[in-house]
């Protein structure tokens, strides 16, 4: 058995899949799909795939919070909102495993705690690389970052393109998707809101 991280960071059980058992999963859906996995161009495409795979789907092997356990008190009391901007989201749907790609704004208020910036994109990258809805994803981020660092408050925005409506389905290219979800300060207090709000915005 191997351990594994849910998308609700909860540890589960899951039997250990080979990489030899993935490619030849691979082979079977090439099969399917009608080509013939042992010609010239596809014989090394499970193993590439498989590779492929790794990268895309490998925020299930990595904590969120413990990249967010390094934190730096000796700020001279800073206690105004930080706000990260543009941080690529790479995802992947968990209907159709279609790419999911867009940025999010990450914005919190410190609690004498403040965190390197890196390591709010790296939250970011750890969460994308799952099976995700958009909607699920803005909440991990603000509800890791809220916790972890026992902020004032988390604002997490993402605005994306889901290539699962926009390459099959009912196929509206320039149709985007823009999620929200604040916590603390940011949802108590509308004028910290729209602070947060304007700064993306520029």
């Amino acid at each position: 058995m191997k351990l594994v991280e849910d998308t609700d960071s909860k540890i589960l059980d899951t039997k250990k899949v080979s990489d030899k058992e993935a490619e030849e999963a691979f082979k079977t859906i090439l099969t399917w799909m009608g080509e013939d996995p042992s010609r010239e161009g596809l014989l090394e495409t499970p193993k590439r795939v498989i590779k492929a795979y790794k990268e895309y789907f490998g925020g299930y092997a990595e904590n969120p919070n413990k990249i967010l356990n390094k934190t730096f008190g000796d700020v001279e009391g800073y206690n105004d909102m930080v706000v990260v901007k543009n941080v690529s989201v790479q995802s992947h749907c968990e209907h159709h495993m279609a790419p999911i790609i867009g940025t999010a704004q990450v914005a919190y208020i410190p609690n004498e705690r403040v965190v390197g910036l890196s390591k709010l994109a790296r939250v970011v990258e750890i969460f994308s690389k799952r099976l995700q809805t958009q909607e699920r994803l803005t909440m991990q981020i603000a509800k890791t970052i809220m916790e972890s660092l026992d902020a004032k408050g988390v604002a997490v925005t993402i605005d994306s393109t889901h290539q699962c409506m926009t390459m099959r389905g009912i196929k509206k290219e320039n149709a985007t998707t823009v999620t929200n979800y604040f916590l603390g300060q940011f949802r108590e207090d509308l004028s910290v809101q729209n602070r947060y709000l304007t700064f993306i915005s520029k």
